[in-house]
């Protein structure tokens, strides 16, 4: 049936199953990483946490165009987008949206921690942090998954696969296993991202699960990364200076290698 081949097209290269042939009998392509959205979080009106010395809002630009640069010399078959890259306001759902309509293999969000200027020993939280999508805006994927849903596939999503329908079996099983697909895999890149930054000297403070904007409607792997306390002088030093934001962006792109070495199929 369509849908049974669709289905297996589609949870192939997120699920790492052995090569398989759909069901009329073509060969199931090789699966690589092609675009990779990153987004420097905050930017324009939407910028006011700052410490002593810089704001969030420009250290997170500053790392994201680095990442970028660097993805670009070191896999230049990758294509990298951002969602700013200058000091201007983008809403949430259009950063996730640019990487939808681009049918992104990969969206990074960065940003930097600041404990509230009120709270006591403010100064001495520190680490690093890296967040997934969590339960509770699952059901915002859908319209992602489906307009995302042909990155593999295409000719046959278009005849096959013209809608979803909520009442067809068939259907809710594709939702149910993609979403499950890009949590794991979301949670597989923040690992790796927290395991570089480990490598490096920097305090784990894990990787969690919180119901984000920026990250509800991604129809790929997701996540957003907290490069450290701005609100902590040492740390907002270090990100502050170019060995402190290489180092960042040497952890982030070590991180994207090992899982596109993990995910991609010859």
């Amino acid at each position: 049936m369509p849908l049974k081949r669709l289905l297996s097209a589609l949870l192939f290269p997120l699920l790492l199953f052995p090569l398989l042939s759909l069901g009329s009998g073509a060969a199931i392509p090789p699966y690589r990483i092609k675009t990779i959205v990153i987004d420097a979080g905050h930017g324009g009106k939407d910028g006011a946490t700052r410490g002593l010395i810089a704001r969030e809002k420009d250290i997170a630009l500053q790392v994201a165009l680095r990442l970028g640069k660097a993805i670009n010399e070191a896999l230049p078959d990758i294509k990298v987008l951002y969602t700013r890259t200058e000091d201007v306001f983008i809403p949430l759902y259009e950063r996730i949206g640019l990487a939808n309509t681009n049918k992104a293999d990969m969206f990074i969000s960065i940003h930097c921690n600041s404990m509230p200027a009120n709270m006591r020993n403010r100064t001495a939280s520190k680490g690093v942090e890296t967040f997934v999508s969590g339960f509770g805006r699952l059901g915002e994927q859908n319209t992602a998954i489906r307009e995302n849903a042909s990155i593999l596939l295409e000719k046959d999503y278009q005849e096959n696969y013209e809608g979803y329908d909520p009442k067809d079996p068939e259907s809710i099983i594709i939702f149910s296993l993609l979403k499950n697909a890009y949590r794991e895999q979301s949670i597989r890149l923040a690992t790796l991202i927290q395991n570089e930054y480990v490598a490096s000297g920097r305090i784990d403070r894990g990787v969690k699960e919180q119901s984000l904007a920026v990250l509800a409607k991604a129809g790929m792997p997701a996540v957003l990364t907290e490069i450290g306390f701005i609100s902590n002088p040492e740390e907002e030093e270090y990100m502050v200076s170019e060995t402190g934001q290489n180092e960042i962006v040497n952890c982030l792109l070590k991180a994207i290698q090992t899982y596109k070495k993990q995910v991609e199929i010859e």
